[in-house]
């Protein structure tokens, strides 16, 4: 896909794109998200050399773009001596055959492109193999396409070329074979990482810890956030997708209120349907998060439908009715007062901590579960009871003195089973 060689040398792209009636509003290439693809070819490591954006009324079903536009690419691609032509629309394994060999470059469509900056970002070894997934559902299709001229070709009769009538049919079906053999290893593999991840909130779940989920657009600035909240420090650099493996931090809101933090790979508009169904053992702590908060960058006039791109994706998810908070970030670069109003919406800047104390009240009035911190006096002989409270609560100091002094947060069921001991 895209590519630096040992030289360092920049891949050379012109972007293309179609806005059609017919294609609607999820499908359109626009100005705005025309930036947004040269901003990710950036990503990926690319430059761009020149755009062309076409209004028909349906796409060709075999160039997906028509020929006047196609010309206008083809020369684009000389005058800028351009290696690739990248669609912001989705194209079918046939288009993108046939476009390449029309315009003798490669040609890839943004899907293609959101999947080589996820190779290139995932660093865990279940980031790699859920983009290793999502590339292999991707390419198998485009296998087909590949061969599918010689397919037709001998069904209406007329002949293979010399060297690729028996053997051609036989790789392909090979070629297939290999792949779907991967994609479900890949998917088994991903099943075990869903049942630790299972393993794992059960665990939290028993301990009675609160998850607390960070969402939102691709650089809306979520891990600022985190490390904002937390103190960590997780890479926070401006360019899209720089986090894509889930990061998760402890987070006391007070004495009595603990929660785990988990910052998720963003969002983007014409996310890879295949793509987000490769990262559900990822995306469901979403699903399983106590609290959500939905990051905006309040800073791009596109807010709004980035906006609306992440609650469609929340509600795909089934995390429709999980609690919310929406954070309007970046306060620190927008004037005026341009978000709604409303008892779930806290504008804050994570880059300079402006409204993150507010923040922080919200969540602890969200996620208040009545614990409360005791001082207990346990005989020698309940060191049992010491066990239950490592297990179910969060101890905080452990004496041992006459008795077994023990300073802990415990939940009012918790409470009840140590009420002999408190002091």
């Amino acid at each position: 896909m895209v590519e630096k060689s040992t030289e360092e040398k920049i891949n050379r792209a012109v972007l293309a794109g179609l806005s059609a009636y017919c294609l609607g509003a999820e499908e359109n290439a626009t100005e705005s998200s025309m930036e947004e693809l040269s901003a990710l070819l950036e990503t990926a490591g690319g430059v761009s050399v020149g755009m062309a954006l076409q209004n028909r009324d349906a796409p060709d079903p075999r160039t997906f773009i028509g020929e006047g536009k196609l010309e206008e690419i083809r020369a684009l691609v000389e005058a800028e001596e351009a290696d690739m032509v990248i669609f912001d629309n989705s194209l079918s394994p046939s288009q993108q055959r046939v476009l390449t060999e029309e315009l003798g470059v490669q040609v890839l469509d943004r899907s293609a492109l959101i999947l080589d900056i996820f190779a290139q970002r995932a660093r865990t070894r279940e980031g790699r193999l859920q983009v290793e997934l999502a590339q292999y559902k991707y390419l198998l299709p485009r296998l087909t396409g590949m061969w599918g001229h010689l397919v037709r070709q001998t069904a209406s009769g007329g002949k293979s070329p010399i060297g690729t009538r028996g053997p051609g049919e036989t790789q392909l079906e090979t070629d297939r074979r290999h792949i779907r053999k991967k994609i479900a290893k890949l998917e088994e593999d991903l099943t075990q990482v869903r049942r630790v991840r299972a393993t794992q909130r059960e665990r939290r779940i028993k301990n009675e810890v609160p998850v607390v989920a960070i969402v939102g657009y691709t650089n809306a600035g979520k891990s600022t956030l985190l490390n904002a909240l937390t103190g960590a420090d997780i890479p926070a650099n401006n360019r899209l997708f720089d986090t894509l493996d889930t990061t998760t931090r402890t987070l006391e809101i007070s004495d009595t209120c603990t929660v785990l933090l988990s910052d998720t790979v963003g969002f983007i508009a014409k996310l890879p349907h295949h793509l987000v169904e490769a990262f559900k053992a990822t995306l469901e702590e979403l699903t399983f998060a106590d609290l959500v908060l939905h990051v905006i960058d309040a800073s791009n006039p596109e807010w709004r439908s980035q906006a609306a791109v992440v609650e469609k994706l929340i509600s795909e998810l089934g995390a429709a009715e999980t609690p919310r908070i929406d954070v309007f970030n970046k306060s620190d670069l927008y004037a005026g007062d341009i978000m709604p109003h409303g008892e779930e919406i806290v504008s804050i800047s994570a880059k300079t901590g402006r409204g993150l104390d507010r923040l922080l009240e919200m969540i602890g009035a969200r996620l208040d579960n009545g614990a409360h911190k005791v001082t207990l006096h346990l005989p020698y002989d309940r060191g049992g009871v010491l066990d239950m409270l490592y297990r179910e609560a969060r101890v905080e100091a452990v004496k041992y003195a006459d008795t077994i002094e023990i300073t802990a947060v415990c939940t009012p069921k918790v409470l009840g089973q140590v009420s002999d001991y408190i002091v």
